[in-house]
């Protein structure tokens, strides 16, 4: 209390002369239209300002929840999308299992469920991503990975009860099939541990009228995700001397850098179509092992 008054004794002046100078400004603004006019406009200036910054700081902190009802949304709308859906064969007779059918017979081929990265790699040779959903929210192995903006990003590789681990495109191991949309030609997608987001695709034929642009996609021959999403376009066009194909640089859909938000995608004929693949397998070995007796 002490050191409030003799603050005030030491600066009573200048208090006074700014107690006085604000009642001055109060008499001039109350009672000259012409001042009351231009201070309001100062005024107006002065809270606009700080009600825009303020809103921007505010946006800054509701931009995580934001996002997240967005791609909550997104998901929804990949759900309904055309791709996700077959024709019912109805010749064979009617039947019911637990897949949905829509109201055209549809049947549903695919289902995608959003999920949080909580970790991720993009400067080794073998960059993975680790999401926060597992067995216990019905992920599994092989599920294909996709970024917010609809990009690839790679697929499951390890399945734990709450959490997942995601091979990225962005791993050296990792050969993808995928189609140059405006041809139909397929191709094979990898990466040469250079730079992130830039992917290397082989196998283009050089009979192809490939331009800076031309955009790639998913091809046809992988059970994790459906064929005809995007996974980047073309930046850089080689020709390899010593074959008949191209060699083009592929910018990647997806950000690796920034992702935040995927989505897994699940093929819900997935086992099915592995156990078929695998018995057929093993009855070509068997007939060649009975051939060769």
């Amino acid at each position: 209390m002490r050191n409030i008054f003799v603050f005030i004794r030491r600066y009573i002046v200048f208090l006074l002369f700014i107690a006085l100078q604000g009642i001055s400004l109060w008499f001039l603004f109350t009672y000259n239209r012409t001042h009351r006019a231009k201070g309001l406009g100062v005024a107006n200036q002065l809270t606009g300002w700080f009600n825009t910054r303020y809103n921007t700081v505010e946006d800054f902190f509701r931009m995580k929840e934001e996002n997240k009802r967005l791609h909550y949304l997104n998901d929804s709308l990949r759900n309904l999308q055309a791709y996700n859906f077959t024709q019912q064969d109805t010749t064979k007779g009617y039947f019911r299992d637990s897949i949905p059918f829509d109201s055209t017979g549809s049947k549903r081929l695919f289902t995608w469920t959003p999920a949080q990265v909580v970790y991720n790699t993009v400067n080794s040779e073998k960059n993975y991503l680790q999401i926060n959903k597992g067995s216990a929210q019905g992920i599994k192995d092989d599920m294909g990975v996709f970024s917010s903006n609809g990009g690839l990003v790679g697929k499951v590789v390890n399945v734990g009860t709450n959490f997942s681990q995601v091979m990225t495109l962005l791993h050296v191991q990792n050969n993808v099939n995928v189609l140059l949309k405006k041809t139909g030609n397929a191709g094979r997608l990898s990466w040469d541990a250079q730079q992130p987001g830039i992917l290397t695709l082989n196998s283009i034929p050089k009979s192809d009228s490939v331009l800076v642009g031309d955009t790639i996609v998913t091809g046809k021959f992988s059970n994790s995700y459906p064929a005809g999403m995007m996974v980047g376009r073309v930046i850089d066009i080689v020709k390899d001397k010593t074959t008949n194909f191209y060699v083009l640089k592929i910018k990647a859909t997806a950000n690796f850098a920034t992702l935040q938000q995927v989505s897994v995608v699940e093929n819900l004929h997935y086992d099915e179509m592995q156990k078929l693949n695998q018995e057929t397998q093993k009855k070509v070995n068997d007939i060649k092992t009975a051939t060769n007796r």
